[in-house]
């Protein structure tokens, strides 16, 4: 059973910087999929970006791309997410997801989650 443990969420001033980080346990097969989505209050979650481990090909989606950055520590199955050039749109829990071969964009792709961490961004 794979479980995940975030960390690194908070409050952050617009134009800061946040770095997230989610550890993953129980992995028994090298290929697999990292991912954070976020969600706010009634709106569906959406994906963030993903990381697949055995390659280290990545997917932004398009609100974050420049400013987001998703990187592995393949030693200690762990994700980062470094957000730069944060604003109050990127407010939000954001959610760790872990997938075995190959990734994806749905929350419907994903079997294992973590718990999530806020990211508050004032103006």
């Amino acid at each position: 059973q794979v479980q995940l443990v975030e960390s690194g969420g908070g409050s952050v001033q617009a134009g800061g910087s946040l770095r997230l980080s989610c550890a993953a346990s129980g992995v028994t097969y090298s290929d697999y999929c990292m991912a954070w989505f976020r969600q706010v209050p009634g709106k569906e979650r959406e994906v963030v970006a993903s990381i697949y481990v055995l390659s280290g090909s990545t997917f932004y989606a398009d609100s974050v791309k420049d400013r987001f950055t998703i990187s592995q520590d393949n030693a200690k199955n762990t994700v980062y997410l470094q957000m730069t050039s944060l604003t109050t749109e990127d407010t939000a829990k954001y959610y760790c997801s872990f997938k075995f071969f190959g990734c994806g964009t749905s929350t419907n792709d994903y079997r294992y989650w973590g718990q999530g961490t806020q990211v508050t961004v004032s103006s």
